[in-house]
This record gives C-alpha cells, sequence and structure tokens, in this order.
C-alpha cells in the first residue's frame, strides 16, 4: 500500500472510481473539461500493486471569515472501491490530507459529509444550516416600503452586480465562499433566473437565483443587503401569484425575511449543511477577531488527527500566547485552569456556530463555569452561513 498525488496520466482512474462509487456516468464530450477541472484539485490516492484504491480531492478554497478572508482547504470525492473498504484507508488519506492543507496554509478546512458521524470522528464538526421557507400562494402579501425597482436577467452570463452584493453580504458571516469569476461561471450562472433589485440611486442592494417551473417559484439564492432589497426581492416573488402555487426560499438560518411578513407562520425546514475544521489551531486563532476586554482565559486543546495543534492556548486582551505540548511527554494530571476541548468545539466555537455555554451544557467544555463566562466574553457573536457545493 502506498500513498501518492495523482498526476495527470492518472485522472481517468480517479473518475472510473467517482463513477463506480457515487454511480453516475460522465459523457465522452465532458471528460476533458473533467480533466481540466482535477488540475486546479490535488488529489491523493491509496494504491494497491499500481492500481487505484481509494483517493480524496483536496480543492484550494478562500472563504471570509467576517471581513478577513482565510485560505481553506476544500475536501471532496473521498472514495474507495468496495474491496478495499474497512481497511483504514480513508483514516490515512484524511491524515494525509490535514499535513498537506497545513503546508499549504489552509488554516480551515470544509466538506459536505455523506454522514455527519464519519467526519466528526476526524476533527469536522457541523457549522452551518440551511433554511428553506415553504411558502403556499395565498401567504403571497405584498409589503410596503419598495422605492426601488426590479431587473431580472437571465442565469447564462456575467453578472458583476450580483458578484458584488454577494461579497458585501459574505462579509457580515463566517464560511461564506469567495467565488472567483470562474466560480461564478461554472458553479452559479446556468439555467434559471436572477432578479435583482436596485435602490433609487440605481445601486444593487440585494438578488435572488431562482427557476420557475410546474407551478413552482424555486429561489436557490436570496441575498438582501438592507431592509428595502428584502421587501423588493419578496414583493417580486409576490408577483408570480397567478403563475405558481408555492414557493420555496433556501436562505440563511438567520435571515430575517420570515419576521416581517404579514404571515410568518409558514413551514421552515432546518437542515445542517457543512461541516468545518480548524487544521492549524495557532494560525486559526492568531488572525481571530476576539472581542476586547479584560477577560482571559485558557484553552487545552486536543487534537487526536492533527496533533501539531494539541496544547494550551492563552487568550487574554483580545491577545493570543501559544504553549504547545512537547512531544513525548504526557501530563498525568489535567491541567488545573482552563477550558479543555477538543477540535470539533473550537471549531464550533471559531465558526459561531455554538457558545461555549451551549458547549458546556453538552459536556464538550470542561472547565469551571466562571472560565465558560470568560470565554463567552472573548468569543463575538458571529453569524455562520454557506450557500455553495463542492
Amino acid at each position: 500500500m502506498e500513498i501518492k498525488e495523482l498526476n495527470e496520466k492518472d485522472y481517468f482512474e480517479s473518475m472510473k472510481l467517482s463513477m463506480y462509487a457515487f454511480q453516475y456516468k460522465i459523457p465522452e464530450d465532458s471528460i476533458a473539461s473533467r480533466i481540466e477541472m482535477l488540475k486546479h484539485h490535488r488529489v491523493i490516492g491509496v494504491w494497491e500493486d499500481d492500481n487505484l484504491a481509494a483517493k480524496l480531492h483536496i480543492i484550494p478554497f478562500h472563504i471570509y471569515m467576517n471581513d478577513q478572508v482565510w485560505k481553506m482547504g476544500g475536501v471532496a470525492g473521498v472514495a474507495t472501491y468496495p474491496e478495499f473498504r474497512r481497511n483504514g484507508y480513508v483514516k490515512r488519506l484524511i491524515m494525509e490530507a490535514l499535513e498537506r492543507m497545513r503546508k499549504e496554509e489552509q488554516i480551515v478546512s470544509l466538506l459536505h459529509p455523506f454522514d455527519i458521524g464519519f467526519y466528526r470522528k476526524f476533527g469536522w464538526e457541523v457549522f452551518t444550516e440551511n433554511k428553506k421557507l415553504l411558502i403556499e400562494k395565498k401567504d403571497l402579501k405584498f409589503l410596503e416600503g419598495q422605492p426601488g425597482s426590479i431587473k431580472r436577467y437571465q442565469k447564462d452570463s456575467h453578472h458583476p452586480d450580483i458578484e458584488t452584493v454577494y461579497a458585501q453580504s459574505s462579509k457580515n458571516y463566517m464560511g461564506m465562499l469567495v467565488r472567483d469569476l470562474t466560480w461564478w461561471k461554472n458553479s452559479i450562472y446556468g439555467d434559471g433566473q436572477i432578479a435583482v433589485y436596485y435602490d433609487k440611486s440605481d445601486d444593487a442592494k440585494g438578488y435572488i437565483l431562482f427557476e420557475v417551473k410546474d407551478r413552482k417559484m424555486d429561489v436557490q439564492e436570496f441575498v438582501a443587503l438592507n431592509k428595502e432589497a428584502r421587501i423588493g426581492l419578496w414583493n417580486f416573488i409576490c408577483q408570480h401569484d397567478s403563475m405558481v402555487d408555492n414557493v420555496s426560499i433556501l436562505a440563511s438560518n438567520h435571515e430575517l425575511l420570515p419576521f416581517i411578513l404579514q404571515q410568518p407562520k409558514i413551514k421552515t425546514e432546518v437542515t445542517p449543511y457543512f461541516m468545518a475544521r480548524i487544521v492549524d489551531a495557532e494560525q486559526c486563532l492568531q488572525k481571530y477577531q476576539f472581542n476586547d476586554g479584560n477577560s482571559k482565559v485558557f484553552i487545552h486543546l486536543e487534537d487526536e488527527y492533527a496533533p501539531w495543534n494539541n496544547g494550551s492556548y492563552l487568550i487574554a486582551n483580545g491577545e493570543l500566547k501559544v504553549f504547545k505540548d512537547k512531544q513525548g511527554s504526557n501530563c498525568v494530571q489535567p491541567p488545573q485552569r482552563g477550558v479543555r476541548m477538543d477540535i470539533n468545539s473550537l471549531t464550533a466555537l471559531v465558526f459561531g456556530y455554538k457558545r461555549p455555554a451551549e458547549l458546556f451544557e453538552l459536556g464538550l467544555l470542561k472547565g469551571l463555569e466562571s472560565e465558560i463566562t470568560a470565554l463567552e466574553k472573548v468569543f463575538p457573536l458571529c453569524k455562520p452561513f454557506f450557500y455553495d457545493f463542492f
């Protein structure tokens, strides 16, 4: 058994494994474009006698962490042929991937899990939820307060206005993908429609991506920078009341639209979506924007699969001091001061998915209540969200 990175001559073997494991077929006329796409991935594989047994893709991305931009390693395409399963190959690939992402200074990693429990074992944690609003025709009631106008476009070309609105909105969240033009063209634009809300100064302040089919309106993205845009986009949706029986809107779990509707009592589905993992805890906490103040607290971190993260981190006055575990040392007694946690819990805190008091209540943080209170003060309130898929 050998782990090595795939090169261009191996890409067809990678595609064959994906097609077998995920049960789909790549059309002949799409193979060349798939190979071109794989050139932008780092694909590592487990080889048995020169045969590809398992593989994992690392895709280089950037994400917004409020108004910062961090390097992120997207994990995708994890697959094993059935005859090689339960040999620990995926575990080996994940450990190798973490090492490589650290060397590439990808501070965090994101993935879409086939099984949340499986990836939790390796340090990834849920960091965001999607909210789907399911609205009946009878509840499409117009709202007042729309001085601007809507322009509608086909979703088949470059639209700088929505790209600007998306980037502005993303800076209010933790984890949103930084979409470059290639991503917009290959992953966002395509079939369907775009509606953009412009204020009286003709500045774009919101947009929706949507399709209308079989008397249903499916809104795949709902992004509003202010209340006016939120009302304008909602009123545009209401203009379809003669064409549709139902509307679904996929939005952030923090989206305020339902609160301002005439009938807020609408069916809502909230579903855990993407997972995140801190790859390099020291770099993460050095860059993180803690609340300034007089509170200080020790974090004692455990990370089974990225041991370079093991150690103690002192957060004081918005700054960080690091005390790494010495290799080979083994503390008989746990530390008397500070909050003990694993990498999953720290990830949930950093992205703002859970608060220290919540994790403490669940038994995932260990420490004194006074130290949990201090942790509450140093970690800012954040809103995590992720719209994309890879």
